[in-house]
């Protein structure tokens, strides 16, 4: 045992005759946490043992532990402590989200039993609401993290709404908008009707549902003639701005030119020709609608189409919908198919499969909605991501994952940003009444064009992965030149789940790796660079880095991606399947040791967990062996008049320590032999038998968790104890 930590010295070492695991664990932890074990000091100038960070995936603050947490922070406390064991400096930094959408909608709740909404409360009352909200409940799963004994390093804690990481995210936000990588533009989102707010592509889920294909004639002006168009959502017919058909389609020829009367609205619009019409789906014609559908609205910047909403934030239809304003999008295209009914333009109806979008917070189906929107030009960025992944600087265990991730970086999108809520990191952006935006870091006193004081800051919070994406150096103090800075990044490892490989991991090594690249080398032309960002024009990249630079920039050096937890028939955990597992209470069952050994000898690396209580109950019996062996070593040295510190002085002095070694610890040697330890002699072949066994059984499970093989390493264990050191304890003399 380490001298330089506190060193309990019983004169007896007893144990209870009975296991109880949940007032085992209850003490030790709070003697870690009270002891301060697991606090990292940053190390000196002249400190030259290896450095070991793992950052902690941020819980939400409104989280509650689950089996997935309890899988991933199994394995990252089984990395840590083995590290610790080696020798490293070693970090485990915790911290929590601040969940902008999810924080919001809890909050939001809580105000809907009191008979209140947040509009009624205003911005300033609203957020501080919220920081009650969080007083009060969020730190739930902080709490139980404490009470399972993870040796974090809870004196380094952040939340992601702190000042410090506060002005860090403010600073990059304008430091990526003078580089012109940051813009604001009107373009087609994912819009939550509920949520009333942008998400992403990711946070949409798509379910295939049976609908309805509706074909729906539009006459031809100047002729007897109609073109039939096929769709899905017949109330954004509303919003029409024009009929596309193919060019190579012949039977459309002879309209190309022409203009079609919009049924039910009685306006004017031209039949183009464009790419977006296939002749094989539907009639080979389309309704296009540049404001509500993300493909309409690119073919309507290729041909200069109005773009006319007809839905407002909530859904609903808006005055340009003319006798169906008010309505929701529902009963808005019940009224319109019958209307198209009665006038005789409704032609054709069948079932057709079809996939739609739902927000992954509420479960809404989404709507694409024209909406002004600040976006992170992803291009230039994404480049220098792919770079450092195919030189190997981070490395995707499993190794699949590595082109899972190329492939979705190779056909990224330009990423919007801000999100329409109240809760989060305000962007730092300001309007003034003559249309200029000013970006600051500070809040400008006057607009620079025109004089004017009276300047409103952008209502939009950013999108809480973007503060997230930066944790891995603004955790450690940046932008500020700090020691932990210098010392713990790039961080060594991070262990997750697949499902945030595309939300959390890309993005933490996209801005990572442009954040913390040095300053640009000179030849690029900042000028250009803004200017371009601005035009919305192809961004240049920049000046060439070393691949040292490269290798230094990034967040971390490898991602370990872990299973799925399932139930034993390997179906996914869910509330509505009614099989989700809670941790805590199989933990208070069988204790947290059981548990996480079930996890960890059933983690396969690319192999979902089928988790089964009963492997933990003989998991427990494992435990209460050890705990009886104990028992039973105690007793005889007892009678032999040894007594805990004895031992314990006696394995000090005799230089049993690890020694970091590109094999993995061992023991040191100069302290060791096959035989044993140096000082101890082994005068029976027993002795010298356990510890070669000994010997090896420590080098197998070092060589497995280097290869992020836990159950390896657990049954290694496993078979160790019960099948060599059971028969020396219980042997008969």
């Amino acid at each position: 045992m380490p001298s330089d930590l506190p060193q309990p010295a019983p004169e007896r070492l007893e144990l209870s005759k009975s296991y109880e695991p949940a007032a085992i664990e209850a003490h030790w932890a709070e003697y870690w946490i009270k002891e301060k074990l697991f606090s990292v000091p940053t190390p000196a100038p002249d400190d030259t043992r290896p450095v070991f960070t793992l950052l902690l995936p941020p819980p939400n603050v409104t989280g509650r532990l689950h089996m997935g947490h309890m899988l991933n922070q199994a394995q990252m406390d089984i990395i840590m402590r083995w590290h610790r064991m080696l020798g490293d400096v070693t970090l485990w930094l915790p911290g929590t989200d601040h969940a902008g959408i999810a924080t919001q909608m809890m909050v939001e709740r809580q105000l809907a039993t009191e008979g209140k909404k947040r509009s009624e409360l205003g911005r300033e009352q609203f957020i501080e609401r919220v920081w009650c909200w969080k007083k009060q409940y969020g730190s739930a799963i902080q709490e139980q993290m404490r009470r399972l004994g993870a040796s974090v390093d809870w004196s380094r804690e952040y939340f992601t709404m702190d000042e410090n990481l506060s002005r860090a995210v403010r600073e990059v936000f304008v430091r990526l908008h003078e580089e012109g990588l940051i813009y604001r533009g009107k373009y087609i989102v994912n819009w939550c009707p509920r949520c009333e707010t942008a998400i992403s592509d990711l946070e949409v889920k798509h379910e295939e549902i049976l609908g309805k294909l509706w074909e729906i004639r539009y006459p031809v002006i100047g002729t007897n003639e109609f073109i039939t168009v096929a769709t899905t959502r017949p109330e954004t017919m509303l919003g029409d701005t024009a009929v596309a058909v193919n060019e190579r389609d012949e039977r459309y020829k002879h309209l190309h030119g022409k203009k079609v009367l919009l049924p039910l609205m009685n306006r004017e619009i031209p039949i183009i020709t464009d790419e977006l019409a296939q002749p094989e789906f539907g009639t080979g014609a389309v309704k296009v609608t540049p404001a509500h559908d993300a493909n309409d609205f690119a073919a309507g910047l290729r041909h200069n189409l109005p773009q006319i909403e007809v839905m407002d934030e909530h859904a609903r239809m808006n005055h340009n919908a003319g006798p169906y304003a008010g309505l929701g999008r529902s009963t808005a295209r019940e009224r319109v198919l019958e209307d198209l009914r009665a006038q005789g333009f409704l032609v054709g109806e069948k079932d057709y499969t079809l996939a739609i979008g739902k927000c992954d917070r509420c479960g809404t189906v989404v709507e694409p909605r024209l909406s002004t929107q600040w976006f992170i030009k992803i291009q230039p960025v994404a480049d220098r991501a792919i770079e450092v992944v195919e030189k190997d600087f981070i490395r995707f265990t499993p190794s699949n994952y590595r082109q899972i991730y190329l492939n979705w970086m190779r056909n990224i999108h330009d990423w919007c940003i801000s999100r329409q809520l109240w809760w989060g990191h305000r962007i730092p952006a300001w309007h003034c009444s003559c249309g200029e935006i000013i970006v600051a870091r500070e809040t400008p006193t006057s607009c620079p064009k025109c004089g004017e004081s009276d300047l409103k800051q952008d209502p939009d919070v950013l999108d809480t992965w973007f503060s997230s994406g930066l944790l891995p150096f603004t955790s450690l103090g940046w932008p500020q030149a700090t020691r932990d800075l210098e010392v713990f990044y790039p961080t060594s490892l991070l262990i997750t789940g697949f499902d945030i490989l595309f939300f959390w991991v890309a993005r933490m090594i996209m801005l990572g790796c442009w954040s913390m690249a040095p300053p640009e080398k000179p030849g690029n032309d900042d000028a250009e660079l803004r200017s371009a960002g601005r035009a919305g024009a192809t961004v240049p990249t920049r000046s060439m880095l070393s691949d040292e630079d490269l290798r230094n920039s990034v967040p971390f050096r490898e991602v370990y991606i872990h299973a799925l937890v399932r139930d034993a028939e390997r179906q996914k955990m869910s509330k509505t399947k009614g099989n989700v597992l809670d941790p805590i209470q199989v933990i208070e069952k069988y204790g947290t040791d059981a548990t996480r050994f079930t996890l960890a000898a059933m983690s396969s690396p690319g192999t979902d967990i089928a988790f089964n209580e009963s492997r933990t109950e003989g998991y427990r019996a494992f435990a209460n062996k050890i705990w009886n062996a104990a028992r039973f070593m105690f007793m005889n040295m007892e009678r032999q008049g040894l007594c805990g510190s004895d031992i314990l002085a006696r394995l000090d002095s005799s230089g049993l320590r690890p020694e970091r070694t590109g094999e993995g610890a061992r023991p040191h040697k100069d302290n060791a032999s096959s035989s044993g330890i140096a000082g101890f002699q082994a005068a029976s072949l027993e002795d010298r038998w356990i510890l070669s066994r000994f010997n090896s059984v420590a080098q197998s499970v070092n060589d497995s968790l280097k290869a992020y093989r836990f159950d390896e390493a657990a049954n290694a264990i496993y078979d160790f104890f019960l099948g060599r050191v059971l028969r020396l304890v219980y042997r008969t003399d």
